[in-house]
């Protein structure tokens, strides 16, 4: 089992719209680059990452620098090195625990910059079909 700790080394982030305007529609794109993956002397492995997030229209600028640190049975290391190296994606379990951190710290930082935060917000699915009636109980007997 692969165990992985994330740490983030450098934070970036910057509003370019004036505090005092309204925040028209925009669409934010965000994406994880996995820098490079380095077996380290005891046996585990370092994962550079980068976390870049843009508004557009261009509203603010979100940068997270970082590396996660993976330790687990060597075989399952060697694995990823070998993965990694034949350019086949990294396993799950890294990049998921690189996101929950790094989406997490993004959010906060949204908050502080006062623009909206880079994950879509859940939906409420719908349960009947728009404009349909609601349902009603029939108590004719």
């Amino acid at each position: 089992m692969i165990r992985v700790n994330v740490a983030i080394m450098n934070i970036s982030a910057e509003r370019f719209l004036d505090i005092r305007k309204p925040i028209p529609p925009i669409q934010i794109s965000t994406n994880i680059n996995i820098v490079n993956m380095e077996k380290k002397p005891d046996g585990t492995l370092e994962v550079p990452f980068v976390l870049s997030i843009n508004y557009n229209p261009s509203l603010a600028v979100i940068s997270l620098k970082g590396s996660a640190y993976a330790a687990g049975d060597r075989n399952e290391i060697d694995k990823i090195i070998k993965d990694y190296e034949d350019k086949k994606p990294p396993p799950p379990v890294i990049v998921q625990s690189i996101s929950n951190v790094v989406f997490i710290e993004s959010v906060l930082i949204s908050r502080t910059l006062n623009i909206p935060p880079p994950i879509p917000l859940p939906q409420i699915p719908q349960t009947q079909a728009p404009g349909a009636k609601p349902l009603e109980r029939d108590y004719s007997a």
